[in-house]
């Protein structure tokens, strides 16, 4: 059968024209995505704003006081399977910064600004006498690149003076310091005394 050329110019052109939908349709769908996910966020936020606006706020409370907001399933401890192999961004505040900078932090997390996935496992303001300590805990300590960005956007987000003092310490680390600390304590310590912290730690 022999097909002449005006069919096959027809044929190109038709398939060129669907060629060129192809883009915008995927274009359409990806910002029907990004939108999606906007909302997604802006609802988050709206929800936790209902209960936030009824709790006290941490530059109101007084003596040695901890405030935990972590993603569900994941406990603040160290040792929690999504914790243990991770590590936390460290700032100290003085008295007085701890509400507003918490309240952006909060924020920050709801709205997925640090941009690292599921990396972002909670975060904890401590209260203390002569300073306020704010910390973000992530789970994967080794990934340089993941907890450069996370520090990067604290910074941002904090809007944190840029000769403001940032640690970062695994938690390893970490429960390697309270192992040592306890070692000491227990050998440098009167037995008859031991025994009696021993029991109130136990209690």
């Amino acid at each position: 059968m022999a097909v002449s050329k005006s069919s096959l110019k027809d044929d190109d052109s038709g398939d060129h024209d669907q060629d060129q939908g192809s883009p915008k349709d995927s274009e359409k769908e990806k910002i029907e995505e990004d939108d999606k996910e906007q909302n997604t966020s802006k609802k988050k936020v709206e929800q936790f704003w209902r209960f936030y606006s009824h709790m006290i706020r941490p530059g109101d409370l007084t003596g040695h006081s901890d405030f935990h907001l972590f993603k569900e399933g994941i406990k603040p401890m160290w040792e929690d399977d999504a914790n243990k192999m991770g590590g936390k961004w460290i700032i100290r505040l003085r008295k007085g910064l701890a509400s507003r900078c918490w309240e952006n932090l909060i924020l920050a997390m709801l709205g997925e600004q640090f941009m690292v996935g599921e990396e972002i496992c909670g975060a904890v303001v401590s209260v203390r006498f002569q300073e306020d300590i704010i910390s973000i805990w992530n789970k994967t300590a080794s990934d340089q690149a993941t907890t450069a960005r996370i520090r990067d956007t604290l910074r941002r987000v904090l809007n944190l003076p840029p000769n403001t003092i940032m640690e970062y310490k695994t938690h390893t680390d970490s429960i390697k310091y309270v192992c040592l600390f306890v070692f000491y304590y227990f050998s440098l310590t009167p037995l008859s005394f031991q025994n009696e912290k021993a029991c109130i730690i136990k209690h």
